[in-house]
């Protein structure tokens, strides 16, 4: 080995140590500057975490409805200065809340400027119903719809059969205001302008028609009941007992009555015949009045007492000549439609027999259209054209002791195919007997069961035998 490689093999054995002996002496001078530097403690302020953010309420935060200052961690703006709470959470007591409604009036409007006031709200109770905190329900309700309300409510306001859609639902505020109101019971309008903003049908109807129910036009819980009641569409008491509750003297003209209409007890009792709330026909009638009528007696109907009526609808179809009210489609022109003491509830009286000895009180019903002297003029030439020259054969069959003939038994009073309403066939007991009435220009003729053909002439008087 020559002196060159010596002196390059010492060479490269002093640098290798060189470097062993810097990095021992780099690492010495790290450890003794963290022993003496970076192991002192130099303070750096840490905000303190949040009430929500801790261990110790992170549950409020779980709830779909956050209150603002939950949501936002600012705990201070409801219970005063926390500083020292997270420290020594065992000790510290929060800032008590004096008053509620005060505090919450700070951030949100007050509703003490109307009339009704919710007690809750006038009271500042508001969290009587919201959560100050947080909850599942929106604006942070302790609980939902009605199930809300019943905690401070009656219950059994819903314990009726039949039950108002929206209080049903739970849905008490389509028609309270929970906070405050220019209504009573905090409605959001009067009634009954707050029932049309959902039945508006009827608002149209109310509107468009002549003939209006006042307690309709004025409100509507006259008679029906807001929440529930027993009845059918929430009426307050059943029909005829809420109509008679103002009728008061059909009341009394019903309950005096012998006999009674049908349509009282059978079905919707009054309604069956009027509309509650708005008509364009008098007495505020569903239909026309003998639509109506007929929309029953359109069929034979044997009555409690035994008595069969006809089929009125098939009679007045089969027949041409009408009696006055029937042409009028008047029915109430002769009968009572809500009950009478007279014979087919009319009006007045009237015979119900074949024979009846004359009177002028039997035929009050006949004599508030027809004049009394048809019957009690023996002789006219003007009155009527049922005479014998002279001789008033109204008369002649009409004043009799004892088998004067009554109105009804020549004549049908509802109608006929023969002129004056003249019957084909007279009921007589149970028989029916044809009248075979004939009828010429000045005159007529006729052949009943009860006599031979017997003829008159009103120019030339016929001398019968």
């Amino acid at each position: 080995m020559d002196v060159v490689s010596i002196i390059m093999r010492m060479t490269n054995e002093c640098v290798k140590y060189i470097i062993i002996l810097f990095t021992a002496i780099i690492l010495l001078h790290s450890s003794f500057l963290n022993k003496t530097v970076f192991c002192q403690e130099i303070p750096v302020p840490v905000e303190s975490p949040s009430c929500t953010a801790s261990d110790c309420h992170v549950d409020l935060m779980q709830n779909a409805f956050l209150h603002d200052p939950v949501k936002e961690g600012n705990c201070d703006m409801c219970h005063g200065e926390l500083s020292g709470h997270n420290q020594n959470p065992g000790v510290f007591k929060f800032q008590e809340i004096d008053d509620i409604g005060e505090l919450c009036y700070s951030c949100h409007d007050s509703f003490a400027n109307r009339p009704f006031m919710h007690g809750p709200a006038e009271s500042g109770e508001c969290t009587a119903c919201h959560s100050p905190h947080g909850s599942p329900n929106k604006y942070q309700l302790m609980d939902l719809g009605s199930d809300l309300c019943f905690n401070c409510h009656d219950q059994d306001i819903m314990s009726g059969e039949f039950a108002h859609g929206p209080a049903d639902a739970g849905g008490c505020l389509a028609c309270h205001n929970p906070h405050s109101s220019d209504y009573a019971k905090n409605l959001r309008d009067e009634p009954p302008e707050l029932c049309f903003s959902c039945h508006n049908n009827k608002k149209k109807e109310l509107e468009e028609a002549k003939i209006i129910h006042k307690p309709a036009a004025d409100t509507c819980v006259n008679c029906h009941n807001p929440h529930s009641n027993t009845n059918e569409y929430m009426l307050s008491n059943k029909v005829p007992d809420l109509c008679f509750g103002c009728h008061k003297k059909k009341k009394e003209s019903v309950q005096r009555a012998a006999t009674k209409h049908g349509a009282l007890v059978v079905g919707k009792s009054c309604l069956n015949c009027h509309d509650a709330h708005a008509s364009n026909i008098a007495n505020r009638l569903s239909k026309a009045p003998l639509d109506l009528c007929l929309g029953c007696h359109n069929t034979s109907v044997k009555t409690d007492a035994g008595i069969m009526l006809t089929n009125m609808k098939e009679l007045l179809e089969k027949n041409s000549s009408h009696h006055g009210p029937i042409k009028r489609k008047d029915c109430s022109g002769c009968h009572n439609p809500h009950g009478s003491d007279e014979f087919r509830m009319l009006k007045e009286s009237y015979p119900s027999t074949f024979y009846m000895s004359y009177q002028e009180g039997n035929y009050t019903l006949c004599f508030k259209c027809h004049l009394k002297s048809i019957v009690q003029d023996p002789s006219t030439f003007e009155l009527t054209n049922f005479r014998n020259g002279y001789i008033n054969l109204h008369f002649r069959h009409v004043n009799r002791p004892e088998k004067g003939r009554t109105c009804r038994a020549c004549h049908e009073t509802h109608a006929s195919n023969f002129p004056k309403h003249i019957r084909e066939r007279v009921p007589f007991g149970n028989w029916e007997f044809p009248l075979n009435y004939i009828k010429t220009d000045t005159g007529g003729s006729c052949t009943p069961g009860c006599h031979k053909v017997k003829k008159y002439d009103r120019e030339k008087e016929v001398i019968n035998k």
